[in-house]
């Protein structure tokens, strides 16, 4: 229908300065305030961008005899004049190319039926692009229906009046989802600012400026200053970052908080429906949130959702250690919620390295469906000569994944992962080629049909993502030599007549010391609810991810140490080995942090042996610290950064915590060995 009127007009239905019209309805029941409303509108608003329509006074003006005669009419000749009215504004609308308000009615109560009756047309559905609906308390309409004496009305109670409003926003919605219109329900007070504001996005709103703005989010992450190619790892946020979906979660809560506007399967029948993934969806889903939850009730609500969203450990280390290579930019493109991941990201330490092109809210300006994701993909590839590996695990992200030049596909548990993926994965591979890893999160999870298997921990598969390069980074190195607390805890540790029970106490306490005061600096802090003494909950303090993290005792002299960063990290792992092959895979599983632990370095040869076993073989990203009480000046120290620190200059996220430096070189006979002195053994050959 818009192709003809389009031809009629001498215009091109297709992309170009004159497209289909943006009309806007406002309805709600009679009384509501939709005249009211509009002409407040009116006075505020650009009229070189919209034009204000009353849909009783066009009735009046198309029907010969007005408004008066269009009453007395039989109901098939008021539908043709309502035909008339509508198709009237539409051809306004496409001749001044302005943004359309209307202000009309959905349904009228019938005095001879008792109930609301449908009054809208096809030609609206046809015609209208939004709708506004102003939810009005019935209450207070029927006071103002008493109240206005210049109109005729039915005396209808709020029961009635609340009859009509639920039916009318019940068909209304069924019929938008059907018709390509988007809907929004407007809860009083409402304030003409706020309405402003809804209709000057729709005005600038088309899926060619969401992608234009889409572009300018994902620029963002175009940071790196390393020389050579640069790299782009692009990720889906819902069940890629995390197992979790947070859309599910925010329609659960909000359905939890406010049962009469929210239901928990609000997306289930939103992309369930005609309307499937498609643009209009995405936007309608963004009108929901607007709808239910003003900014600060969704910002609270995302709070909650992002504390019930546990980023998969690999994922996190991954991208940890990509953040620190100037050859790596890293954005996340989420059909899902930004503020939510904002603040999942935020807690994980990586929002100033990770840039988030997602919606939610109308302020957010873009949405991200499908083709979104692959055009992003596409834009830094093509714009910009980025290599792009892309990571995603459902068919929404089958696009990018195509588009990207490496793909990972994660495969998560399940109960939980996309039903359809497998059917849609098949299709990408053998129809367009797609090419792959999938990697299973967590590792116990079955993998699908026709990928290679990969782990983003194995050192083969992230030299590949990094593109062989590395950003080599001394290890940082803390200590507190010179300090007090340093100097009274190292006192009975290199007092000769201190040894066995007394001596491994003493390394028990420095331990404790260097866990609390340097490594929870470096790790960082999270906040469990604990119980109060008077009886309240509050919240408490531990080791950010503390239950994954792995302490590892260097036997033998490195256990007492260890079990006092134990005594500080008490959810830890703690693990005893004596050579790197005593660390094995499941130790090292799911975690984030591993913390070695030796009572002396004086080469550091053992610890260098540790760290190329943990990251060639096991996990190529963790988190690795080393705490000692006693380290060799000339390991750490220098021009040249010191021989250890040289040693270890290829591996990135790697810290060295020490009690103390020393110049002395520690190595011990039977008497001064630090081990026998530990365990009472200086006696034995």
């Amino acid at each position: 229908m818009e192709t003809e009127l389009c031809q009629e007009l001498g215009f091109d239905a297709g992309p170009g300065p004159f497209k289909k019209p943006k009309v806007v309805g406002i309805y709600g029941v009679a009384g509501c305030g939709k005249t009211f409303l509009l002409d407040q509108l009116k006075q505020t608003m650009d009229l070189e961008l919209f034009s204000f329509h009353d849909g009783s006074k066009v009735i009046d003006i198309v029907t010969p005899g007005g408004l008066k005669a269009f009453q007395d009419m039989e109901e098939p000749q008021q539908l043709m004049y309502r035909q008339r009215a509508i198709d009237g504004i539409r051809t306004d609308c496409f001749e001044s190319q302005k943004v359309g308000i209307v202000a009309g009615h959905a349904m009228l109560w019938s005095d001879e039926e008792g109930k609301a009756l449908p009054v809208y047309t096809q030609n609206d559905l046809d015609v209208f692009t939004h709708i506004l609906y102003l939810d009005v308390p019935a209450d207070i309409v029927a006071q103002r229906r008493l109240e206005d004496t210049g109109k005729v009305r039915s005396i209808l109670t709020a029961a009635q009046l609340d009859e009509w409003k639920k039916e009318e926003k019940t068909q209304l919605r069924g019929l938008c989802r059907d018709h390509d219109i988007l809907f929004l329900a407007l809860h009083y007070p409402f304030q003409t600012d706020k309405v402003s504001a809804y209709l000057k996005d729709f005005e600038v709103h088309s899926e060619d400026y969401n992608l234009s703005l889409a572009r300018k989010k994902a620029r963002k992450c175009l940071t790196a200053t390393g020389i050579g190619q640069r790299i782009v790892l692009a990720m889906d946020a819902d069940r890629t970052l995390a197992a979790e979906d947070t859309g599910m979660l925010f329609w659960t809560a909000a359905s939890k908080k406010w049962p009469s506007l929210a239901d928990a399967d609000t997306l289930k029948t939103l992309f369930g429906g005609s309307l499937g993934y498609s643009y209009t969806a995405f936007r309608q889903a963004t009108l929901l949130c607007e709808e239910i939850a003003n900014d600060q009730d969704f910002e609270e609500i995302c709070r909650d959702v992002a504390s019930q969203v546990s980023m998969y450990p690999n994922i996190s280390s991954l991208l940890h250690y990509m953040a620190e290579q100037d050859h790596l930019e890293l954005v996340v493109i989420t059909s899902g919620l930004r503020s939510v991941w904002e603040k999942v990201l935020e807690r994980e330490g990586l929002s100033k390295a990770v840039t988030i092109v997602g919606g939610g809210r109308i302020a957010d300006g873009v949405i991200v469906t499908a083709a979104v994701k692959a055009h992003l993909v596409g834009f830094l590839r093509e714009r910009y000569g980025r290599i792009v590996w892309a990571i995603g695990d459902g068919p929404l992200d089958l696009p990018m994944l195509n588009k990207a030049d490496r793909a990972i596909v994660i495969v998560g548990e399940e109960l939980t992962r996309s039903k359809q993926m497998d059917a849609e994965l098949k299709t990408a591979i053998d129809d367009h080629g797609l090419q792959a890893y999938q990697v299973t999160l967590p590792s116990t999870a079955s993998p699908r049909n026709g990928l290679p298997n990969a782990r983003l921990t194995d050192s083969s598969v992230v030299s590949n993502i990094m593109g062989h390069r590395w950003t080599h980074s001394r290890p940082q190195v803390n200590h507190a030599t010179e300090t007090s607390a340093t100097k009274l805890l190292a006192t009975p540790m290199r007092n000769s007549a201190v040894a066995g029970p007394e001596l491994r106490e003493a390394h028990r306490r420095v331990g404790h010391h260097l866990a609390t005061t340097f490594v929870a600096d470096i790790i960082g802090l999270e906040q469990p609810p604990i119980q109060h003494v008077l009886g309240r909950e509050t919240r408490g303090y531990q080791l950010q991810h503390e239950k994954k993290t792995t302490i590892v005792a260097l036997m033998r002299g490195g256990e007492p140490m260890a079990s006092g960063v134990n005594d500080a990290f008490p959810h830890a792992m703690f693990v005893h080995a004596k050579d790197p092959g005593d660390v094995k895979m499941h130790h090292l599983e799911g975690q984030l942090t591993l913390i070695l632990v030796d009572s002396v370095i004086n080469t550091g040869k053992s610890i260098v042996d540790f760290i190329q076993y943990v990251r060639n073989e096991l996990h190529a990203t963790i988190h690795i610290v080393v705490v000692a009480g006693v380290v060799q000046a000339k390991c750490v120290t220098g021009a040249d950064g010191g021989t250890l620190v040289q040693q270890l200059a290829s591996f990135a996220r790697v810290h060295i915590i020490a009690l103390r430096l020393s110049d002395t070189s520690f190595v011990g006979s039977r008497q001064t060995d630090t081990g026998n002195r530990l365990f009472n053994t200086t006696h034995l050959p």
